[in-house]
Order: structure tokens, then C-alpha cells, then sequence
């Protein structure tokens, strides 16, 4: 018979021939018993009968489970949950103890079955535990000691992975137990593994045919440098050899490969390193504490919170994470505190919540899991946070908390008649309140409009109005360039209503009784195309563009546009067809360079106004610090507002997206992003917000600021889908620095949730209404509110003047007469007529336009041109310091599509031209 170290190496075929030994006899004497891995001591082999020798089982916890048990799995998961005993029996089963209990005892024999996930050692056997306890290093021989220590070192680089120049590795030569080097790896040596954790983090599938081969050919698909071989039947990679490893003599990686008995796959842990390039290798990490990102400072280690996340915001970055990676991207989206946990996990929020979350200080040694984005340092461990604050010194945000009149008043304004789903401020200071049928009373017609200078008289604040045929639910509303400001309303529920136009020519005046009615006849005038959720926008022509949609109530969508009156047939939108649903109710605007802004989902574009191409795709829209596709319209519903335009309209115009969420619902958004479209070389910009909100309305108001409020703090737009309604407003200013443009206001008692709506009165407050998001938490809401700002409550006199041109050309010099105020500190705005319905106010653009005064005799000079200012009803407010006038409805530009006769049919009123 040759000798047993031959009989291994031999084929098994050979082996067989020759009569020397049954297979199952080759697999037990090729399995040894674990010294023990590093940090264990074997005990050897005892007895197990009931009672256990060590009641835990924890099995199930091993990774891989029974199949795949192997001593290291076992002790790692002992360990993990604070055992000093570790057993392995029946080749598959793991137990952890803190106590031998009797009459469990040392055994002569028995523990003789190969662990079924590494055959070249034992996991106990029949009624027997291969017993590890903790605690005390594995044995190592003072000559192997002397031996490691005099052998020449692998380089340790402190340098971040980015800036790495790769020099080579000093090791001693490679021995005979390397056989292979395939296209680019050689053999870089024997190291020790696990002494301060693994030395390469990414664990590859254990395999009974291991090979070299076969563990370089894993680590080079998933595209890591580094390969190692350990107990036979391991593989692990990686990019450097990390927690300080040290060169093991050549003798210790004595375990052939499962796969190939020629070839060594490394020890108890010790590990058969291969390497394509130059090996790097680094020293045991440490928590990050300098050359960290802006200002950032370390402040230790904690625990996670008591029964919940500290920071709900979290990031898994696999390969990528590091206190660089993970801090950059806390403070860019304006979180002033972050940390990392189980070494791949970033979480970022607030310094306050680690006090809500009952979280506590730990030592720093309970955070030593390494970064796999920088192997230098420890990010967290488990259940551990490594944390971090930004520098008080210098905040991120920093806004303002008003109080008394100076954070605004919510006012109960009237009682309601209706849930309403789209309102308009007309052009005869009067409100229309359109709403999906059936939603209110029995017999509704679906259409009511409101006299706020009789709000304080409910039997004649509120008329109600005929005409509409088909469901408005869900549709798109404007005011139309004509002489009589006419309002449209296009699109709809289901059927019919989808191809709806629906016209009112609003007449009386405040206080003096209106009577015209809608008017509707789907057999005369109808959209090309049904759309449900479409968004409308006056063109600088005068012509309307209606864009988007679906084909009725959850429909397929309809990814195009058109021209109202019809001008040509739909024009389609690839865009729109790969983003949907998430694109409903797109944002679009007039630019004035003459392009037209289409904000959709997370993604924006300029278009050609003739032609529709694509003039410019603008970078992505920033969404959540953890989720890059958190949406901006219906159903991740956010709102949108164009910044002031100053006379000479010289300077670049400014998009504002506020609020959104999520697909999924995982977390709403808290943050504002802006971007200069026209500008070439911009890019969004991120402004955190004091709360998250989806389904927010935003109004703009005379001064130049606007206001969010309305919406809720969790879920998407729709019915029942959103939960914790946000009450409170925020005062947005963009004439104030960036990150210092939000003012906490007043909170309202009234949960304002899926069709909510908001729009800016005559008198610059603003009107709140709606909600019905068919929940039993919320029900439909009919009280209607106005926001009072502070220039209301200030107590300071309201400016006044007289006009009498109200209809403008361009560039036209206006005179009007001042009557109350001085003319001194004055200054004018002009706010576009607004549709409101899911945070969509379409029509909005403020201007401030060239203003001049001599004594009470001031002049007013109409915007230049159609792109600056499209056709269209302003209201004109005039400005005494903070405070506003009541305004005057002007239209600047005429009517060029000559909508005053349209459309060609007998059953719409027309007032000409």
C-alpha cells in the first residue's frame, strides 16, 4: 500500500483500481478536526444526549444553512450572538452554549462525519459534538512565529482606493502548492485570515469541486483582482487584502482543493492568495476621523435605536461604501447627520433623531466592520452606527421659524358646497370649483362658483352652475387669451369625458350675480384624443398645448400632445410612452429663450415650440438620498412653480419642483430642486425642506415668494393611498440665499390630502380648498380656508391705484394713478391666471415689470415679447414695501390665435376679437 499522503493525491479512479480504499474511506481520512479558527480553541469531541451539551441551536442561522456548515460558519454565528461554546454534530447541525451542560463529556471517538459544506473537516457525528470554545487564539508554534515574522511583508498603502499608484508585492516566493496561474494572476502566497476579520470580504459559493482555477475564474467574473482559496472548498475576492493580514508559512496552507488533490486551496484559517496586477494589502482599519468631506466631523459609536431605525433614509452601497461616499451624499441632499452600519448600510437624517430613537453611546470597538468602499476604515457594525455631524458652524440649511403674524394665519373662509377638483380664479374676481360626479350631493351638477366678497354670506357666496355633460374628474383647465378671459376645462374620467372641452365665459363681478353656464357638446367640439390626467399650457402663439395623459381611469397611456384649436393631429412623445405612469400631469411651461420646459417623472426637456423635438434633455431630477427614482408628478405627485422674471428679463429664468415620492410609496420626499433650463451648462439643485410632502399645492403670491401647503408625509397621490397629512405651510422666497429660502408657518387643523387645492385671491391671500382621498381617516372635506400672509396681518395700509388700459401690447407703457400709499417704495407684479388641481397650477408666471413713478402718477411697462410673457390674464398687484394691493385684471399680448371666435360651432358662445 503507498503512502496515505500519496493515496490522496491519486485520482480516485486509481485509488479504487488499486483496492486500497472505498470512497467513503478516501473522504474520512481526508477530513481532519479544526484546530480552530482564529479567536477558538477545539475542545475535541463530547457527548450529546439529553439535555444537550449546548441548547442554542442556531442552525438555521449558519448562511447557506445545513447544507453548507462548515466549523468557521458555525463559531462566527456563536460568536455574532455573544456565545463562548460552539458544537457542531450530524455534519450539519450548529449549537452555541455559554456552558457544557452535563452529562455531556469528552469522547474517544465519534466524531467522524465531514462537514457537509468543507469535507476536509469534522462537524461531529452520530450523538457527537466537535466542541470549540472562545477566547483562546488557535496554536501557533513559536518556529512558525519566527518563521512569519522573518518573512518579507506585503506593503501596506495608506492611500484611498481612488488614488492608489499599485506597486508590486513584496511576499516570498511562491512554492509548489501553487499549480496554476491562468492569464494574468500569480501566486502572491499564503496569509492568515480572520485574525482582525476577513482579509477579503466578498465570499464566493463553497464548492466540493473547488479548484484554483475555479475560485480566480468567480472572482474574475465579478470583476475583483484578488482572489483566495481557504479550507479546501472556500473562495473569496476582492480588490486588496484587508484588517491587516500577515504572511503565513507556506506549510500552514496545507488543504488541497476539493476540486483538484494537486492543487493547495489554504487552511484553518489560512488562505492561497492569487492576484492579477500588484497585490495591495492594508494595515488593520480604524474609524475615519480626518480628510472627511466638507464639514463633516466624527462623533463615535452608537447603537441603533430602541425598536426602531435611527435615520429612516438608507442606502445599501455594496461595494461603494465609506464615510466619503456616504457622508457626500448626506450632506447634498442637506442632512446634517449620517453614519454607516453592517458595513455596507448609509443611513442619513438629523443629530435630534439619535435622541428620539433612545440610541446609545458604544465603544469604538463594537464598530469594526470594514468599508468595502475603503478597506482602511470601520463603517459600523452589527446594529452599530460609526456617525458623523456636519459642523454647526457652517449649516447646511438654515431656516426660519416664524411666530405670531409673522408665520401667517389659516382662516376658516366659508362653508363649501362641493369637493372640488379643479378651481379658477376668474377674470370677474369670482372662483369656479369643478368636481368628479358623485362625489358630492345627490344631483349635483358638478359645478359651483364662489364670490369671495360674499364669503361672509353663505346663501349668496356660492352659485351654482349647468352645462357640464361629462365627468371633469382628473381634467385640465386654463384661461384663455380672448378679450372675456373664457376658462376651458379638457379631458376627463372615462368614455366621453376623456375627449371633453368645456368652456365658461365668466361674467358679473363681485358682489353682482354672474349667470353665464358652461357650455359642452362632445358632437361638435372634442379632443383628439381621450386624456385623463393632461396638462394644458397657452402657448406664446395664443394657442393652447395639451399634453399627456392616460385613455380614461387607469388606462393605457397616451404618450402625445395637441393643438387646441386643432391645428395637424397628435404628436407623439417617446418620453411619455417609456415614463409611464409616473408622467401624469406633466409641468410645462413658456421659457423665454422660446422653448417650451416639460418636467415629467424624474426626468425634464426642453422642446421646440414648432416642431416638439427635443431641444435639450436636462440631467435627471434629483430624487431621495436613497432612491434616485422618486418622482415629481401624478401619482409621486410634487408641485412646480417658474421663479419671478425681472425687468430687463435679462437674467436666466429658474424651474422650482417641490415634493414628490416614491414608486412603491418607500418615503416621500422632503427636498425642493431648482435648475436654470436655458443655461447649458446647470444642473439641479438641492434644497432640503423642513418636512416631506407629496401632493403639496404651491401658490405663488404678489411679493415674489410662494407658498407650499397641503399634501401628506406618507405615500403617493390617489384614493387611500397616502397617510399623516402634512398642516403645515412653508414660505418659499427665491430672492433669498440658496438653502436659507424656507420659512416655517402656520399649521392648519384641517387634513388637506388627494385633491386639495390652493390659488391666490384678489386681495393676495389664498385660497384653500378640497380634499378627498376616500379614506375612512380622512373624509371628503368641503370647509374652504384661506391662508392669511403676513403682509395681512402686518396691520400696515394696503396700497391702492386706479387703471384704465387693461388691455396691453408688449413693451406698452401702462400709466396708472396711485390713491392710497406712498408711491416711494412701490414696485408691481404681475401673476398669471391659475388652474389648480394635483399640485399643478396651471398658467402660473410671476414678472415684476419695469416700474417708475413721479409723485401719484406711476407708469407700468408691459413685458417686451410672447416668450417672456405669453398672451394672456394677469393680475396686476401693486406694492407698498411688503404690502399689496388688491389687483386689477390686465391682458398682456391680445389674442393671436384669434380664440375670441373660436370654436366653430353654434352651441359655445364666442365674444370676438
Amino acid at each position: 500500500m503507498p503512502p496515505l499522503s500519496i493515496q490522496i493525491f491519486c485520482s480516485l479512479l486509481t485509488c479504487v483500481s488499486l483496492g486500497t480504499l472505498s470512497q467513503s474511506h478516501i473522504l474520512q481520512k481526508r477530513a481532519v478536526t479544526n484546530p480552530g479558527p482564529a479567536g477558538w480553541t477545539s475542545l475535541g469531541c463530547y457527548t450529546d444526549q439529553a439535555p444537550r451539551t449546548l441548547s442554542a441551536g442556531f442552525t438555521n442561522s449558519v448562511p447557506g444553512g445545513a447544507a453548507a456548515m462548515t466549523v468557521v460558519k458555525c463559531t462566527t454565528v456563536c460568536k455574532a450572538n455573544n456565545f463562548q461554546y460552539a458544537g457542531l454534530e450530524y455534519a450539519q447541525e450548529c449549537w452555541c452554549g455559554n456552558t457544557l451542560s452535563a452529562p455531556g463529556a469528552p469522547a474517544a471517538s465519534g466524531c467522524d462525519k465531514p462537514c457537509k459544506g468543507n469535507a476536509t473537516e469534522y462537524c461531529g457525528g452520530s450523538n457527537r459534538l466537535n466542541v470549540y470554545y472562545a477566547g483562546v487564539a488557535a496554536t501557533t508554534s513559536a518556529a512558525s512565529q519566527s518563521s512569519t515574522s522573518a518573512t518579507s511583508r506585503s506593503s501596506v498603502i495608506d492611500a484611498p482606493p481612488s488614488s492608489i499608484t499599485r506597486t508590486s508585492s513584496s511576499t516570498s516566493s511562491p512554492t509548489s502548492t501553487a499549480t496554476v496561474s491562468p492569464s494574468g494572476w500569480t501566486y502572491r502566497g499564503c496569509y492568515v485570515d480572520n485574525a482582525n476579520g476577513r482579509i477579503l470580504s466578498n465570499t464566493q459559493a463553497s464548492s466540493t469541486t473547488q479548484t484554483q482555477e475555479k475560485c480566480i475564474a468567480a472572482c474574475q467574473a465579478a470583476g475583483y483582482t484578488v482572489a483566495g482559496m481557504e479550507f479546501a472548498n472556500e473562495c473569496y475576492c476582492g480588490n486588496a487584502l484587508i484588517n491587516g493580514p500577515t504572511v503565513a508559512p507556506e506549510g500552514q496552507c496545507d488543504k488541497t482543493c476539493s476540486g483538484n488533490a494537486a492543487q493547495q486551496c489554504g487552511g484553518a484559517s489560512r488562505m492561497t492568495i492569487f492576484a492579477t496586477g500588484d497585490l495591495n494589502v492594508f494595515a488593520v482599519p480604524t474609524a475615519q476621523k480626518t480628510n472627511l468631506p466638507g464639514k463633516w466631523e466624527y462623533k463615535g459609536c452608537i447603537t441603533e435605536g430602541v425598536g426602531q431605525r435611527i435615520w429612516k433614509y438608507q442606502t445599501i452601497l455594496t461595494n461603494t461604501n465609506s464615510a466619503t461616499e456616504c457622508l457626500s451624499r448626506c450632506s447634498q441632499f442637506g442632512y446634517m447627520a449620517g453614519g454607516m452600519e453592517y458595513g455596507t448600510e448609509c443611513f442619513c437624517g438629523d443629530v435630534v433623531d439619535i435622541e428620539n430613537a433612545q440610541a446609545t453611546v458604544r465603544p469604538e470597538t463594537e464598530c469594526k466592520t470594514t468599508c468595502p468602499g475603503d478597506p482602511r476604515y470601520y463603517c459600523g457594525g452589527g446594529s452599530r452606527l460609526t456617525w458623523y455631524a456636519w459642523s454647526l458652524d457652517d449649516p447646511l440649511y438654515k431656516w426660519t421659524y416664524a411666530s405670531g403674524n409673522n408665520a401667517g394665519r389659516y382662516r376658516f373662509y366659508v362653508p363649501g358646497v362641493v369637493v372640488p377638483l379643479l378651481t379658477t380664479l376668474g377674470v370677474n374676481g369670482k372662483v369656479t370649483f369643478v368636481e368628479k360626479q358623485g362625489t358630492g350631493p345627490p344631483n349635483s351638477t358638478g359645478a359651483f362658483e364662489l364670490d369671495p366678497s360674499l364669503a361672509g354670506d353663505f346663501s349668496k357666496a356660492w352659485r351654482t352652475m349647468r352645462g357640464l355633460k361629462t365627468d371633469v374628474f382628473c381634467s385640465a383647465g386654463l384661461t384663455l387669451p380672448d378679450k372675456v378671459g373664457r376658462q376651458i376645462n379638457v379631458g376627463g374620467w372615462s368614455g366621453t369625458s376623456t375627449f371633453g372641452i368645456r368652456l365658461y365665459w365668466p361674467d358679473g363681478s363681485p358682489g353682482t350675480p354672474s349667470v353665464n353656464d358652461w357650455q359642452e357638446n362632445a358632437a361638435e367640439l372634442k379632443l383628439q384624443k381621450g386624456r385623463w390626467y393632461p396638462s394644458g399650457m397657452v402657448m406664446s402663439n395664443g394657442s393652447m398645448l395639451i399634453v399627456g395623459g392616460q385613455d380614461g381611469s387607469n388606462g393605457a397611456p397616451v404618450p402625445s400632445l395637441e393643438i387646441l384649436p386643432q391645428v395637424g393631429g397628435v404628436v407623439d412623445l417617446e418620453w411619455l410612452r417609456r415614463t409611464d405612469p409616473y408622467n401624469l400631469y406633466p409641468f410645462i411651461f413658456v421659457l423665454p429663450g422660446g422653448g417650451i420646459f416639460a418636467g415629467y417623472f424624474n426626468e425634464a426637456r426642453i422642446l421646440d415650440p414648432a416642431t416638439f423635438a427635443t431641444v435639450r434633455t436636462l440631467p435627471a431630477i434629483p430624487g431621495n438620498v436613497n432612491n434616485p427614482n422618486a418622482g415629481r408628478t401624478y401619482p409621486l405627485e410634487g408641485a412646480a412653480m417658474m421663479f419671478p422674471q425681472y425687468a430687463p428679463y435679462t437674467d436666466p429664468v429658474t424651474m422650482l419642483i417641490c415634493g414628490g415620492s416614491t414608486n412603491g410609496a418607500s418615503l416621500v420626499t422632503d427636498n425642493c430642486v431648482t435648475i436654470q433650463p436655458e443655461n447649458p451648462s446647470s444642473n439641479w439643485t438641492i434644497e432640503r425642506m423642513p418636512s416631506q410632502r407629496v401632493m403639496p399645492c404651491m401658490a405663488p403670491l404678489p411679493d415674489g415668494t410662494f407658498l407650499i401647503a397641503n399634501g401628506a408625509t406618507k405615500g403617493v397621490a390617489g384614493f387611500g393611498l397616502a397617510t399623516d397629512p402634512n398642516l403645515n405651510a412653508v414660505l418659499y422666497d427665491p430672492s433669498k440665499p440658496l438653502n436659507q429660502r424656507m420659512t416655517i408657518m402656520a399649521n392648519t387643523t384641517i387634513a388637506r390630502m388627494y385633491h386639495s387645492e390652493a390659488i391666490t385671491l384678489q386681495d393676495g391671500t389664498v385660497l384653500i380648498s378640497g380634499s378627498d382621498p376616500q379614506s375612512n381617516a380622512y373624509p371628503e372635506e368641503y370647509r374652504v380656508e384661506v391662508f392669511e400672509p403676513p403682509y395681512v396681518l402686518s396691520g400696515l395700509p394696503r396700497p391702492a391705484y386706479t387703471i384704465t388700459n387693461k388691455d396691453w401690447a408688449y413693451g406698452q407703457q401702462i400709466s396708472i394713478t396711485i390713491t392710497a400709499g406712498s408711491s416711494a417704495n412701490m414696485r408691481a407684479s404681475l401673476i398669471g391666471a391659475v388652474s389648480s388641481t394635483h399640485g399643478n397650477s396651471m398658467g402660473q408666471r410671476t414678472m415684476f415689470p419695469g416700474f417708475s413713478c413721479a409723485g401719484n402718477t406711476c407708469t407700468v411697462t408691459a413685458p417686451p415679447n410672447n416668450k417672456v410673457c405669453p398672451p394672456g390674464w394677469f393680475q396686476l398687484f401693486i406694492l407698498d414695501g411688503p404690502t399689496p394691493s388688491m389687483s386689477t385684471w390686465v391682458r398682456i399680448g391680445g389674442d393671436p390665435a384669434q380664440l375670441g371666435n373660436w370654436p366653430p360651432s353654434k352651441t359655445f358662445s364666442k365674444p370676438g376679437l
